[in-house]
């Protein structure tokens, strides 16, 4: 679908091109996503100009330049066989020349250029050519093997099914520069059998004798069946019949039409337009839980229903549970960063909590005040989600990437180390579409600090961001600002993942760990461990930049349903519940009162009674949540990290 609209900004009249995600195929996802791409590389004045896409109503809107003469297609038809004098078809083709060039100089094939492609605008003076919804992006030397476009417009060579290079694009402008001459298309059937056969033979009628020999001639040229034969672009400007529109379209640049009359001479006909509770355990003590009872926070108060969710924080100087404010919505997934804390609604809003500017009430206290002030957080709706379902979020530092219900991924915050993914380091504040992903459909997605994993609905895995120790899994140790697809174990395949400060973990379909990054400690248990005992230094393995299974007993034995990655250390959780920590253990934070320097992953007896689900770890702590719902935290205690007062 197509929408004409008024841009407020400069009251500019824009095409938004509506394309339905939710509706479409991975192809038809792919060919939205290319034209995003191939649209940004593309700035000349005779291509459509491309100005920015978003997401709206689970549909994909692209901003571009408003034509408004129409189509080339449109012209010709209203010709009504009264055939264009040579000159204004020369007019027409050099722009479409220079359009073309431009494109192949980016190493883009248009691959459909035909007259219904072609727009006008209002004077239909200037040509611009669109639509790249199925242009191909070439690499050196590259061919593209598959067969679209348009029947009429399709060479001799897709028709024997062989690869085909820029020449294909020259077939397709001899048929347009044959039209333009004709009014007609030169090669038109009843069938496509027959189509193709008139194709394969180069049949088509001669032009009117009124045109030069030189237009027939190019003409022939560029519809000659041996795509070596046909001429190169710059071979056709360099041909004699284009050098005076080519001139003429540089020199007639803003001139205005004159009065035919003596007086006033060379006067213009008009003037130039302006341009929950939380369960106490000493390190490595036994845990005991404590479920939280009667009516939460305010909600007693009569006339007042109880909030339909309670999403608790602490830590940053925040010493125990502090339930955040709620805008009468349930929540139902829940992240934090360094600098943002966020979360999704039942109904797919993205809600964020945010401190209160400076002054405002509940905000720090004075300084001097001798009563510190416990800290207030203010929650809001993120803007600009109109018709868009979150169904997940993840929080990094200064950055925050959210999944839609359509499986597409949308970043916002700081562009530095190309964490968004959208091509470029630029900071954005609103959430945009990773354009690179728009051709599969993401199921999740991870945020680290600097870096970020995600994984599609077929186990594929991207991954974008900072590259140091080799946490991208990409076989080297460089940044990405663009998604990179990484190679997973051909025996595995990808169902989750995770990220941490300077490494990254993925949890297979079969309950494996597959890990890269720094393993300073043996934190992602890469170490060659098959016994409680420490590994020769042979086994251990400090960094890995391709990911690796965990080879340290028990992670390579038990079903792992759960894991994640601290600052040093990580913890797993298995399929019966059992929760294991392994890294650095400075802090406690593994769960042991030993304090020896191990890289044996440690079963957390004090958690024993409980059955674990969920495990979360921080830069020195630990959280783990029981199925009955106890929550139960341990490591370094400064600064509310553990959520109760030492």
């Amino acid at each position: 679908i197509v929408h004409l609209c008024l841009r407020k900004a400069d009251q500019k009249l824009v095409i938004l091109k509506q394309i339905p995600v939710e509706q479409m195929s991975k192809d038809e996802r792919l060919a939205a996503q290319n034209e995003c791409q191939v649209l940004k590389l593309l700035s000349h004045p005779n291509v459509i100009e491309y100005y920015e896409n978003f997401l709206e109503d689970k549909a994909l809107m692209i901003a571009m330049e408003y034509a408004p003469g129409g189509t080339l297609a449109e012209f010709i038809h209203k010709r009504c066989n009264s055939l264009l004098d040579e000159d204004t078809i020369l007019h027409f083709f050099v722009q479409i020349l220079l359009a073309l060039h431009h494109v192949h100089t980016k190493q883009i094939l248009h691959r459909d250029l035909k007259t219904q492609n072609i727009l006008l605008d209002k004077h239909r003076m200037i040509v611009k050519i669109g639509d790249f919804g199925i242009s191909k992006i070439l690499s050196s030397k590259s061919k593209a093997y598959t067969v679209v476009g348009t029947p009429c417009y399709i060479s001799p060579e897709l028709c024997e099914g062989k690869p085909y290079n820029q020449k294909s694009d020259i077939w397709a402008l001899g048929c347009v520069l044959y039209e333009l001459a004709s009014l007609k298309r030169a090669f038109e059937a009843a069938n496509l059998p027959a189509l193709v056969l008139k194709i394969m033979s180069g049949t088509f009628a001669p032009i009117s004798d009124r045109y030069s020999p030189d237009l027939r001639q190019l003409i022939l040229s560029m519809l000659n069946l041996d795509p070596s034969k046909r001429p190169q672009l710059n071979e056709i400007m360099a041909q004699a019949i284009c050098i005076r529109p080519l001139l003429n379209l540089y020199t007639d640049v803003g001139s205005v039409k004159m009065r035919r009359q003596v007086i006033p001479p060379l006067q213009p006909e008009k003037p130039l337009a302006p341009v929950p509770t939380v369960t106490h355990s000493r390190t490595g003590g036994r845990v005991s839980s404590a479920r939280p009872r009667g009516v939460r926070g305010g909600s007693a108060r009569t006339g007042i229903p109880p909030p339909l969710s309670s999403i608790y924080t602490w830590g940053s100087g925040i010493t125990t549970p502090l339930r955040l404010p709620m805008l009468n919505t349930e929540v139902v997934q829940v992240s934090a960063g360094r600098t943002q804390k966020a979360g999704v609604t039942k109904s797919g809003r993205l809600i964020m909590w945010e401190a209160p500017p400076m002054g405002a009430a509940g905000g720090p206290s004075l300084p001097g005040a001798t009563e510190q002030l416990q800290p207030q957080f203010v929650s809001r709706f993120l803007e600009g989600q109109s018709g868009v379902t979150i169904k997940h979020v993840s929080c990094g530092d200064l950055f925050t990437a959210c999944l839609t219900d359509r499986g597409i991924i949308m970043t916002f915050g700081s562009g530095s180390n190309g964490c968004l993914g959208h091509g470029n380091f630029t900071d954005v504040s609103q959430p945009k579409i990773v354009e690179a992903l728009l051709g599969y459909e993401m199921v999740q997605v991870a945020c680290g600090a600097s870096h970020v994993l995600a994984v599609s609905n077929e186990r594929e895995v991207f991954a974008w961001g900072r590259g140091d120790n080799g946490r991208l899994g990409l076989g080297t140790l460089e940044c990405h600002n663009s998604p990179q697809q990484v190679a997973v174990p051909l025996e595995h395949e990808a169902q989750r993942v995770i990220c941490g400060i300077d490494s990254s973990m993925v949890l297979t379909v079969n309950n494996q760990i597959l890990a890269c990054g720094s393993n300073r400690c043996n934190k992602l248990g890469l170490d060659r461990i098959s016994s409680a005992e420490e590994p020769s230094p042979e086994d251990q393995v400090e960094e890995a930049t391709t990911f690796m299974c965990a080879q340290s007993s028990p992670l390579n034995q038990e079903p792992i349903v759960c894991a994640d990655i601290g600052t040093a250390h990580s913890a797993a959780v298995t399929a019966s519940g059992q929760c294991y920590t392994f890294g650095s253990n400075q802090h406690g934070q593994l769960g042991t009162n030993s304090c020896r320097n191990s890289r044996v992953p440690h079963l957390v007896v004090g958690l024993q009674a409980m059955k674990v689900t969920v495990v979360a770890c921080g830069d020195a702590f630990t959280v783990a949540i029981g199925a009955d719902g106890e929550v139960c935290t341990w490591g370094k205690g400064a600064r509310g990290r553990l959520g109760r007062k030492e």
